[in-house]
């Protein structure tokens, strides 16, 4: 019954995307609505693929709520890797879900003894959440239930025999996570240069290459000036670094940030920043929008900014 369950997913769904957001809450948020979506109570075994900072722990905790996660820095990292136990755990109060780094846990255990733990826990019935999930693929013969990958975009896909493969979709958020790197520093700066009762009011949003603010009321600025500033800051290559969960260090200044983690490690990675110089209005939201963009220029960069391209 359960594999007829996936399989009737499977008939119709190839791949979702996703704005990857930016800021712990909003990731949170997305992996609540990705398992409301997407998973199934059969799905054994989930991997998450991205670098280091992307998002994928917020992801997996908005997923699975209450998941210890072998990885977190506030856990101190978990040891012994509660997996590896699988096969003594048959009590009570034996965990149902596992969750394991394989970037971290190949540096204390070899490849082919963590297959073997997670394969034990699927014929036990467990579910395997999997981070850096093209690491184990190779070795363990079978791919991911569901898998998501997060970079510039989160892609959201439930693999068939046909694939798509975890390398693939490694390979894609591999190459676009630079783009949301310079994109939410090149926010932070711009956020650095507004007046703070303008930072205080601004809702952000996602758009392709780039970043929306939104406002109330419309803004009384100069978007000329503002991205003048802001490329000054990046001409100057200052250093942007975490400070803590709520802040980065540009330079010497302690700047507010929701995702601290997801920047460029200095101001001069930032390609070809600007502003689109009109203040839009939603008429959906009832909202003015200034718009940031990073990357190369596109020729569409108004209505059609998120054009789907193939």
């Amino acid at each position: 019954m359960a594999n007829l369950i996936k399989n009737y997913i499977q008939q119709n769904h190839l791949y979702s995307v996703f704005f990857a957001p930016r800021g712990n809450v909003r990731m949170t948020n997305l992996g609540m609505q990705i398992a409301q979506q997407y998973m199934t109570p059969f799905d054994q075994l989930i991997g998450i693929i991205g670098e280091a900072g992307s998002g994928k722990s917020m992801i997996i905790k908005g997923m699975f709520p209450g998941l210890e996660l072998s990885n977190d820095d506030n856990g101190v990292n978990v040891r012994p890797l509660p997996i590896l136990s699988v096969d003594e755990d048959e009590g009570f109060y034996a965990p149902h879900t596992y969750h394991m780094d394989m970037r971290f846990e190949t540096g204390f255990t070899q490849l082919h003894v963590l297959a073997e733990a997670v394969q034990c826990a699927l014929k036990k019935g467990r579910r395997v959440v999997v981070e850096h999930f093209e690491m184990l693929y190779p070795i363990l013969g079978r791919n991911a239930d569901l898998l998501i990958g997060v970079g510039e975009e989160v892609l959201v896909t439930r693999p068939t025999m046909f694939g798509p493969l975890p390398q693939d979709v490694s390979n894609i958020v591999s190459n676009s996570i630079i783009y949301r790197k310079m994109a939410h520093t090149a926010e932070d700066l711009l956020e650095y240069v507004l007046p703070e009762d303008m930072v205080l009011e601004c809702i952000h949003g996602d758009v392709k290459r780039g970043f929306l603010l939104s406002f109330d009321h419309k803004p009384d600025i100069d978007l000329y000036d503002v991205e003048a500033k802001v490329r000054e800051l990046i001409k100057q290559d200052l250093g942007v670094s975490f400070y803590d969960e709520d802040h980065i260090k540009i330079g010497e200044a302690i700047v507010p940030c929701t995702g601290p983690r997801i920047h460029v490690r200095h101001t001069g990675e930032i390609d070809n920043f600007r502003m689109l110089k009109e203040v839009f209005y939603d008429e959906t939201e009832k909202r003015y929008v200034i718009v940031g963009l990073v990357g190369e220029r596109w020729d569409y960069e108004t209505e059609d900014l998120n054009r789907i391209a193939f």
